[in-house]
């Protein structure tokens, strides 16, 4: 499977690590253009190359986007157009600067970046810290599997990310729609940067 990340900070990258280590080929981007990324390429190893996003955008079957949400806008829309997008971002008003939208409660932030590139986005690896990301991955089966929950309006594309989120050591858990389902697992929610497992995971989001 083709991966396309764009964004190479904590999350980013270590999505990418992950990925080729179990041998997905990793096309991955950031704002400063693919010859900033060579020394992170050599480290990974593996099947990964850097890219332009646009070159990630279209060269991925499945596309993470992980950029600080203030940023959206320049994502690459025409190549993301109904495309499974995984989104990691999160809306923090000091770094990003207020969105009235978002400040009011009116909608929420993946529903802002769904709008924007037209995709089939799923919310997720947004609610876990990336050091938990990098080291806590576990085989199938592990009784210390951590939880990593997501959502989306598409059950599709959610299927194919649940997977990606299996393949890579951890348990995903349906939040649900991505406007409803999202909010759960957005900063000040209960299962924020916590480590949980699936069932622990399920019974906060039921009851959020």
């Amino acid at each position: 499977m083709r991966i396309g990340i764009i964004g190479a900070g904590h999350i980013g990258s270590t999505l990418a690590r992950h990925f080729a280590s179990i041998g997905y080929e990793v096309a991955i981007a950031n704002s400063r253009g693919p010859d900033t990324l060579a020394d992170l390429v050599a480290d990974i190893g593996g099947p990964i190359r850097a890219v332009t996003a646009e070159e990630a955008a279209r060269i991925g079957e499945a596309v993470v986007v992980s950029i600080p949400y203030g940023r959206y806008q320049e994502l690459p829309t025409e190549p993301l157009r109904g495309k499974v997008v995984i989104d990691t971002c999160n809306y923090y008003p000091g770094r990003d600067g207020h969105d009235p939208d978002l400040d009011a409660d009116a909608t929420t932030s993946s529903e802002k970046i769904q709008a924007h590139t037209g995709a089939n986005l799923v919310k997720a690896f947004n609610a876990i810290y990336w050091e938990n990301l990098r080291d806590h991955a576990r085989p199938k089966g592990a009784a210390d599997r951590v939880a990593i929950p997501l959502s989306g309006n598409d059950e599709e594309a959610k299927a194919a990310v649940a997977g990606l989120i299996r393949d890579i050591g951890f348990d995903p858990v349906d939040a649900g729609h991505l406007g409803e389902g999202g909010r759960k697992h957005q900063p000040g929610s209960r299962v924020y940067a916590t480590e949980m497992s699936s069932a622990e995971t399920s019974a906060l989001l039921s009851v959020a």
